[in-house]
């Protein structure tokens, strides 16, 4: 099988491991198979499952299966997961360099121009049909099929950034408590200052009702009226007005 490297495609892992991934180098229904580099420079081959693939137990046990079989005997994964000891290696499996058996497993073989490399790992993840004999049952088509997505595994959890220690976050809440609780104090002291610093109402003094006698109305005598000067009327008809008292008569007579 000729493997002809393509460039990365979006989605494609940057890295696996302690490999670079640089191109793709060969798509399979059940995954991808890398061109890496490692550390010290070699090429080396990756292969991943799809994202359908690794969802479904039944075919990441098969690829993980594949991975340890052909494994040495002793080799821990990437992780420091262990492989079962095995007194051989499967014939014709490619050499296996690192590997990662998690719920995102990866492989890494030594790359070789025109020789097959880790897509030998991806071929036992497709069931073809229950075979019996010579007679087989029927294909069938895996559900996960569809989700073409490589598998990325889990970003490494580094060490937490160092931000503030437990006692100090102890203290500061301890602090925020303490103001909280001084404030609430001073607030309820002003509320109370302010009210016995108001003055209270003087109370009425004591109403005594005595009962009084009602008062009696002043009573006036009748007066007699005042007779009346005017002169009476003469038999003839109307009086000659005669002088009046002080009435200059002009006959020059002395007093």
């Amino acid at each position: 099988m000729a493997n002809v490297a393509s460039p990365l495609q979006y989605g494609d892992p940057p890295r696996l491991g302690p490999f670079v991934v640089q191109a793709r180098l060969h798509s399979a229904p059940a995954g991808f198979v890398y061109l890496g580099q490692g550390a010290d420079g070699r090429a080396v081959s990756l292969a991943v499952l799809t994202r359908g693939a690794a969802f479904d137990a039944a075919a990441r046990e098969r690829f993980v299966t594949a991975m340890r079989e052909a494994a040495p005997a002793g080799m821990r994964g990437w992780l420091g997961r262990a492989t079962k000891t095995r007194a051989a290696v499967l014939e014709g499996a490619p050499e296996v360099l690192a590997m990662e058996t998690g719920t995102a497993p990866w492989v890494a073989v030594p790359y070789a121009p025109g020789r097959q490399g880790a897509e030998w790992f991806l071929e036992p993840v497709m069931v073809g049909g229950t075979l019996i004999g010579q007679a087989h049952g029927p294909d069938f088509v895996p559900y996960w099929l569809t989700d073409r997505a490589p598998a990325l595994p889990g970003q490494p959890r580094g060490r937490r950034p160092l931000t503030e220690t437990r006692r100090r976050v102890l203290l500061a809440a301890l602090a925020l408590a303490v103001l909280l609780l001084l404030g609430t104090v001073i607030a309820l002291l002003l509320i109370m200052g302010r009210e016995d610093t108001e003055p209270l109402p003087r109370p009425l003094p004591p109403t005594n009702f005595q009962p009084t006698a009602p008062p009696t109305p002043a009573t006036r005598e009748p007066q007699q009226p005042t007779p009346s000067q005017t002169p009476a009327p003469s038999k003839s008809g109307q009086a000659t007005p005669g002088p009046s008292p002080g009435e200059d008569t002009g006959d020059g007579s002395p007093l």
